[in-house]
């Protein structure tokens, strides 16, 4: 029995539970080919910039089709859109792994999977945002929102070292073809759903609907200018992309531990996200999400300038502490200031910029690691979060205030 002080509050909606562990089961599946696609082009490669190309794969569609992905978000049912999507994204995982167990994988193969795969997310992720709120009642969205974060960083936490331990024995198409069968894991959750998740109030398929979505985020201060912070900092703070050269060439710890490596800041994230469902009030959200993005900052600095495993990790652990603190508040005010009508196309543009951010980032990073070395970019990096955030707070005085009321449950 789940006390009405518990962290668990959420999970006594069965659609809600069920939900949670199918993305739980994709997202570890998803991590685990983040992992696998990163050290499969710097193998065949060696080439810092290869892995800035990879960033460039997955920003191009959501430059090109994470509006109109939002627009079909908020027009046709998101429950049927969230099947077809990843079936289609399940059917490019298997593609890799075909092309991977037969020594045909290429780069530019590599590239033009991932580009597919970027473009079905584009259609998925504004469905999957959009759901959330339908799936449990309003007093307890918050808690659903830090239990999503939670299950979240609990897959990029294990998936990475799964991965690490799956190349190391069996060899990168291993991941693939567990990520194939994890799509279905998803989808089965969401054929249970039994709430309707089409959307009430009609939307119209043309120009004026898109743009009506863009002129609420940029009409409601706290949407655009959390927006800007998400960007900016994930644009300089994409320390993830070069852990393949960290693994390789500077702690020398092989693709074991490489997994330890992306699994660092989801266990910040973990810890973030118990602390966060434990509370049910929090005030002074805009100085909260200031705070934890700068702390997200420094932590990357130290990355950067750290030659052992145990303190790497540690930063790492911390760096994911400071991110996920500030997405979990994000994510509950943008889904509770954002009619239902207009939260498909309220992703879409957010997209743009939280998803956009650190894949220009990557491509950023890896072009400059190519330049001054991989350390040397990270905590350059580090530095640009640290300085852009106290700019955007210094220039902001209705995010350093920022008090949602919505926040209270």
């Amino acid at each position: 029995m789940v006390s009405k002080l518990s962290p668990f509050l959420a999970l006594r909606v069965t659609q809600y539970r069920n939900y949670l562990v199918g993305a739980f089961v994709s997202e570890i599946g998803n991590q685990m080919q983040t992992v696998a696609v990163a050290w499969q082009v710097y193998e065949l490669t060696r080439n810092p910039a290869s892995l800035g190309l990879i960033g460039l794969a997955n920003f191009i569609p959501i430059l090109f089709f994470s509006l109109i992905g939002g627009l079909v978000a908020d027009k046709v049912d998101r429950k049927k859109l969230l099947i077809v999507s990843q079936a289609l994204m399940a059917v490019i995982t298997l593609l890799l792994f075909i092309f991977t167990y037969s020594n045909l994988i290429t780069p530019w193969i590599i590239y033009l999977l991932l580009f597919l795969h970027s473009t079905a997310s584009s259609f998925s992720l504004p469905a999957r945002q959009a759901v959330l709120p339908n799936l449990v009642p309003k007093n307890l969205f918050m808690n659903a929102v830090s239990l999503s974060t939670l299950q979240f960083q609990g897959a990029t936490m294990i998936g990475p070292a799964i991965a690490g331990l799956l190349i190391a024995s069996f060899g990168v198409s291993s991941v693939y073809l567990f990520n194939t069968f994890s799509f279905f894991a998803f989808i089965v959750s969401v054929l249970t759903i039994k709430v309707s998740l089409s959307v009430k109030e009609k939307v119209d398929f043309h120009l004026d609907s898109i743009m009506e979505g863009i002129r609420f985020v940029f009409k409601t201060p706290i949407l655009y200018l959390t927006m800007l912070l998400d960007f900016f900092a994930t644009f300089f703070g994409t320390a993830t992309l070069l852990m393949p050269i960290f693994a390789k060439d500077i702690l020398e710890v092989g693709p074991t531990g490489l997994g330890l490596l992306y699994a660092a800041p989801a266990v910040g994230g973990v810890i973030a996200g118990l602390c966060m469902s434990f509370i049910h009030q929090i005030k002074g959200q805009g100085k909260v999400i200031i705070i934890s993005v700068i702390i997200y900052g420094l932590a990357i600095i130290g990355f950067g300038l750290s030659k052992a495993l145990p303190l790497s990790l540690a930063f790492l652990v911390l760096m994911g502490f400071g991110d996920m603190v500030s997405a979990i508040i994000r994510n509950t005010i943008r889904q509770m200031v954002t009619p239902d009508h207009l939260r498909g196309r309220m992703v879409s543009v957010m997209r743009i910029f939280f998803q956009g951010g650190p894949q220009l980032g990557e491509i950023e990073a890896g072009f400059l690691a190519k330049a001054i070395g991989g350390p040397a970019s990270v905590v350059l990096g580090g530095v640009g979060v640290v300085l852009i955030t106290s700019l955007i707070a210094w220039r902001s005085k209705h995010l350093r205030e920022y008090q949602g009321k919505d926040l209270t449950i």
